[in-house]
């Protein structure tokens, strides 16, 4: 048996939920991707009593404002797929949303100073909102810190709405 390798590999969007981005948004979703392929912690609860100890490909989609995670081996098999009630993130992700575009808009003309400000307004509310998904993934998958912040980066992905 190889040593268990706990991490996604691949992870996809499923773009028939996205109905619109604009191209910071875009820059987002590909440094989150691209950090979290570059390091994560990912061990979906009981499928190593199957055999499975990664690494995996994941899919995530909002179908019915209910997060869709489906969870596949490296070869591409299935393995495990669930959904998420993500009305408990609602306002989390409209707050993040607001303070976003504040951020896009004053990287454009506001001071240095400022800019600091709302980042600093902009990453409280991320780690508060990955805390949030950390524990709620926890009956399924655990993750760590840096892998649920960049998920919900990725949860916000799919809800633009334009």
């Amino acid at each position: 048996m190889s040593a268990p390798d706990y991490r996604i590999v691949d992870i996809k969007l499923d773009e028939r939920t996205i109905l619109w981005r604009n191209a910071d948004i875009e820059q987002e979703r590909r440094v989150a991707i691209f950090d979290l392929l570059e390091g994560n912690v990912f061990q979906p609860v009981g499928l190593e009593a199957h055999g499975n100890h990664g690494p995996y490909k994941v899919m995530l989609g909002v179908e019915e404002g209910r997060l869709t995670v489906a969870i596949n081996g490296a070869d591409d098999s299935e393995l495990e797929a669930f959904v998420l009630p993500l009305a408990p993130f609602r306002r989390t992700v409209r707050d993040y949303f607001a303070i976003c575009d504040s951020y896009y808009q004053a990287i454009r003309q506001a001071t240095p100073q400022q800019i600091e400000t709302i980042d600093m307004a902009r990453r409280a509310i991320h780690n508060d909102a990955a805390e949030a998904l950390k524990e709620r993934l926890e009956p399924k998958v655990i993750v760590d810190f840096d892998t649920a912040r960049r998920l919900f980066t990725l949860i916000c992905v799919l809800h633009i709405r334009g």
